[in-house]
């Protein structure tokens, strides 16, 4: 659990860095294990730390010791210390602000001061994250003897990938994986491969806007399948599939974004053997897949019913946007053309990354159990509190994803989004999502993926905004 309490207690404190082992200086035992908490994000920047009176009866140690602790965190850049108010924990060069998920290209808002930022569905790094880039390090040796590009991505990883797909019931070889700068350019990568310009494109929607927009951008006419919050209408999806003249689709089965609808083994069966019987390429977009909250969904991924599907899969979400780390799972008939239209794009993914990737797929395949817990608490927490508040408003509770897809009582979203704006609240109203350009009007995305305190100052200022606007 992080701590984001501006005071840490003693106690809490010694139960977060054990007991003492081996040699080492108590001073820098403790120095090195505060330093640890801060890196690994259970300690954050600006939290007060434990008077060194308070320490020394904590601990047992003698003031000699916490007093020369402390002065080696602030000569190594990670504490400060103010005249009267003790020492707080900095992030070296301070913390930095933004990396928020950038929901619609080119259209993105900036978040006032104090403001709270409800555009952006994605979670924050996973604790021990940078233990993991430091092993990382150790390893880097071994690939700075050569140029460093690896444009299908390091063998390691497309290995390890490989066997995440197998673990999951859907045998891969390592030759069919190629790592991409994520999910949205996995789904730009595949598109160029196998898609003529003006090719109309069918897509669930709402759906999520950036796929979309790289999908447009390739010159890909966009046509909509509605989408509500029963799920996948596979009916309708059959019927417009055999009317012909389709390119491709592109598919969201796994905790849909933005409505959290999962489709079942039978009707990915369904819609993969539609998708074979018309000719129409799938492109499914799994970044969402791992993100189940209350019990792993008995389901495969759906390129295991058919195998012409390209699948596209991310580690944003799993694991932190920072990586920039996607990877398409070709066709074997399609590895070729995949690969020959990636060259184009550009010449691989930072190495550095791919082996930090390697190793928390190998060692923590799918989001983490605290992160998971974290999301669970957060979205019953924010569904019971809208439910309470806005009692008008229809809100489902998805099974997993990162956020609520709220229906609202009249079409007014862009004008609740507006309203909010004023009180520095960003929202994404339902046309954001829309593939086409109108409607949805009376949908609004509320992600949960947020600390629990600004979830708890964007409650209200969206219900006063409701009641603007309503």
């Amino acid at each position: 659990m992080t701590v984001n309490q501006r005071h840490l207690p003693a106690r809490r404190l010694s139960g977060m860095l054990g007991q003492r082992a081996g040699e080492q200086a108590a001073y820098s035992w403790l120095s090195e294990g505060i330093r640890q908490l801060v890196v690994n994000g259970r300690v954050l920047h600006g939290t007060m730390l434990p008077s060194e009176r308070e320490l020394v009866a904590e601990l047992g140690m003698s003031r000699t010791t916490i007093t020369r602790a402390y002065q080696e965190l602030r000569e190594r850049g990670f504490a400060e210390a103010r005249q009267g108010s003790g020492t707080r924990i900095r992030i070296p060069g301070g913390e930095i602000g933004g990396g928020a998920e950038p929901l619609a290209v080119g259209v993105q808002e900036t978040l006032p001061p104090g403001g709270i930022d409800l555009t952006c569905g994605a979670p924050t790094a996973p604790l021990g994250l940078a233990s993991y880039y430091q092993r990382a390090l150790d390893q880097l040796p071994g690939y700075i003897g050569g140029m460093g590009y690896y444009p299908l991505g390091l063998p390691l990883l497309r290995e390890v990938i490989a066997e995440d797909y197998a673990r999951r019931g859907l045998p891969t070889g390592p030759e069919q994986i190629i790592v991409t700068a994520g999910a949205l350019s996995g789904v730009a990568t595949a598109a160029r491969a196998v898609l003529a310009r003006s090719a109309r494109v069918l897509a669930e929607s709402p759906s999520y806007p950036n796929s979309v927009n790289s999908l447009r951008q390739h010159g890909a006419r966009m046509l909509a399948m509605p989408i509500g919050p029963e799920g996948s209408d596979v009916a309708g999806i059959e019927a417009a599939l055999a009317r012909g003249g389709i390119g491709a689709m592109l598919c969201l089965p796994d905790f849909h974004n933005p409505t959290g609808t999962l489709l079942e083994n039978e009707g990915r069966e369904r819609w993969a053997r539609a998708l074979a019987r018309h000719g129409v390429q799938g492109i499914i977009d799994e970044t969402n897949a791992e993100l189940w909250l209350d019990e792993r969904p008995p389901v495969f991924p759906m390129a295991k019913f058919g195998e012409n599907l390209i699948t596209v899969g991310s580690a944003s979400k799993t694991y932190w946007g920072g990586l920039r780390l996607g990877w398409i799972r070709a066709p074997r008939a399609l590895v070729g053309a995949i690969n020959q239209v990636r060259a184009t794009i550009d010449l691989g993914a930072p190495v550095l990354e791919q082996l930090v990737l390697s190793m928390l797929i190998t060692e923590r395949a799918g989001l983490d159990e605290p992160t998971r817990a974290s999301l669970r608490a957060s979205r019953d927490w924010l569904h019971g509190s809208l439910g309470a508040e806005l009692p008008e408003w229809k809100i489902q509770k998805p099974g997993g994803g990162m956020s609520l897809w709220c229906n609202l009582p009249a079409p007014r979203s862009a004008a609740l989004a507006a309203q909010a704006r004023k009180a520095g609240l960003l929202l994404s109203p339902g046309a954001t999502f829309a593939v086409q350009d109108h409607g949805l009007d009376h949908w609004l995305r509320v992600p949960y993926a947020l600390d629990g305190e600004s979830l708890a100052r964007a409650v209200p200022q969206l219900v006063e905004a409701w009641k603007t606007v309503a």
